[in-house]
């Protein structure tokens, strides 16, 4: 294993095992284990990797995976991260605008770009914000009405 891979799995290890808030704290742990790594690495990997800062109920932002989740998880994931966390959603032309409290825009993206819905070209999340930049052919509204209904029904 390199160590670009080794330093990745260990990235994951710590990100499940702990509860880690900053990335000075993860480069402190990366090298008790013996890798040596400066906060841009770190930063470079956890991009890689999927993970992002989540903010939990109690307002605490911590880093969590997003792993490449099988059709039927995506969906759950989906389905949760669209009942908990989506506040708003607005139409524009070929764009969806999913409003959600500060921090989780990047976990409500990620259930999107995951669950595979048929119509969106891909997401781009901001810290409380979601674009979904759909297709022509199917349009944003159609694409809004699947996430109202995914968030309200499933």
């Amino acid at each position: 294993m390199t160590g670009t891979a080794a330093r990745r799995r260990a990235i994951r290890r710590l990100i499940r095992s702990r509860a880690i808030d900053n990335q000075s704290s993860l480069v402190e742990l990366l090298e008790t284990e013996g890798h040596v790594v400066t906060q841009a690495t770190v930063s470079r990997d956890l991009d890689v990797i999927g993970a992002a800062k989540v903010r939990r109920k109690d307002g605490v932002y911590l880093y969590q995976l997003a792993e490449q989740p099988t059709k039927d998880v995506a969906d759950r994931a989906l389905t949760r991260a669209m009942k908990d966390f989506v506040v708003s959603i607005a139409v524009s032309i070929n764009l969806v605008v999913l409003r959600t409290p500060p921090g989780a825009a990047n976990l409500v993206g990620g259930a999107i770009d995951h669950a595979g819905i048929d119509g969106v070209l891909g997401t781009v999340a901001g810290d409380d914000t979601v674009m979904v930049i759909c297709t022509e052919q199917r349009g944003a509204k159609a694409v809004a009405r699947e996430l109202e209904q995914i968030g309200t029904t499933r």
